[in-house]
């Protein structure tokens, strides 16, 4: 036997954060990767399989399963610049002249990489309609709250688009809930992709994405990808993680969201009440959450008569066993509490947690 490897379980009250494991598999995933890990298939066709079965539940034309929501972005990209063709031309570009990935100035970020390493240039543009042109491969716009204030709607960006002939790709990676995004950027929008994480909200592998959208996107997804000796060669993508982000899907699309939203804001409520009047302590509902997700969150925000600051308490909550995540603000004073990633009786001991820690005051 194995000695144990002494790793911390964690609370997670934060998000669905990659570095925390994303979500937890929702039951049916993993009976569903277990089956799969018991056969030997023809992955090229199971992956098209699924993404055909995946299309037609979400109501889109044509589905991709990614190792990633990252992946789904870099072979999105590499689908608009290159179509289906030039599976050797990245990164040098030869042969390739839509060479540009335009990007509004307000939402650059970390995940810029995933359309860069295509050897895409990134055109950061205030105006959607001055940054188009001949080599415009594609616009890449971010999802989410965290984002809206750095770019306009998307429901203005795609008529622009369309009109020049410049697909639009929208990065949806963490937008679930409400599960109506699986359709809503590209059936009511008219975004020709949208990329999602497959670990997140649809609580699928965490190494799993889903590219929806227009069939000529996902051939191009699936041309690039693996097995085919291109740029998406080493991000593959396993039977297992196939079989579970269908199990994901099928499994969100049949739950109740209304009820599910309702007991996060339950979870929200209690923390708030349970945190209310103490000394230097300010516990309210912020709504939406981090991402922009259609449900609140506790915001705690600490001044010095609680005794801590922001980031000693964090610590505090860090080092116990189990570790507790919490989320934390721009503002180095308030910490936030986020109910979609905590299992039942948890929200229970992240309050107990802080109630300990608060009464207790800072040490010396």
């Amino acid at each position: 036997m194995s000695p144990p490897l002494d790793v911390r379980p964690v609370i997670n009250a934060a998000a669905t954060l990659t570095t925390l494991g994303g979500s937890l598999l929702a039951p049916p995933v993993v009976a569903a990767m277990a089956e799969a890990a018991g056969r030997f298939v023809h992955v090229p066709e199971l992956q098209a399989r699924v993404g055909e079965r995946i299309a037609t539940l979400t109501g889109n034309e044509a589905a991709y399963v990614s190792s990633g929501a990252a992946a789904g972005i870099t072979l999105a990209v590499a689908a608009c610049m290159a179509g289906t063709e030039g599976l050797t031309a990245f990164p040098a570009l030869d042969g390739i002249t839509r060479t540009e990935v335009v990007v509004f100035r307000g939402q650059r970020n970390g995940y810029d990489y995933a359309a860069r390493m295509t050897g895409a240039r990134i055109v950061a543009a205030d105006s959607v309609r001055a940054a188009l042109g001949p080599r415009t491969a594609c616009v890449l716009w971010f999802a989410g709250a965290h984002y809206a204030g750095g770019a306009p709607p998307v429901e203005e960006i795609v008529p622009v688009a369309r009109e020049a002939g410049v697909p639009v790709l929208v990065d949806a990676a963490a937008q679930v809930p409400p599960i109506s995004s699986l359709w809503h950027f590209t059936r009511e929008v008219g975004a020709d992709a949208a990329i999602f994480s497959g670990g997140k909200g649809l609580r699928g592998p965490q190494s799993s994405g889903l590219v929806l959208g227009s069939r000529s996107i996902v051939d191009g997804c699936r041309a690039h990808g693996s097995p085919n000796h291109a740029i998406g060669r080493g991000m593959k993508v396993g039977k297992e993680e196939l079989a579970g982000l269908l199990a994901a899907v099928e499994w969100s699309l049949a739950r109740d969201e209304p009820a599910v939203l309702a007991a996060y804001e339950a979870i929200v409520a209690g923390w708030v009440a349970g945190l209310t009047g103490l000394p230097g302590v300010r516990a309210e509902r912020g709504y939406p959450s981090e991402a922009g997700q259609p449900h609140g969150r506790a915001i705690v925000t600490l001044t010095p008569p609680s005794g801590w600051t922001r980031d000693e308490l964090v610590e505090a909550l860090w080092t116990r066993n189990p570790r507790i995540a919490v989320g934390v603000l721009d503002d180095a004073v308030s910490l936030a509490l986020n109910p979609q990633t905590v299992e039942p009786g948890e929200d229970v001991v992240v309050l107990d947690a802080l109630l300990s820690l608060l009464r207790s005051r800072r040490p010396g």
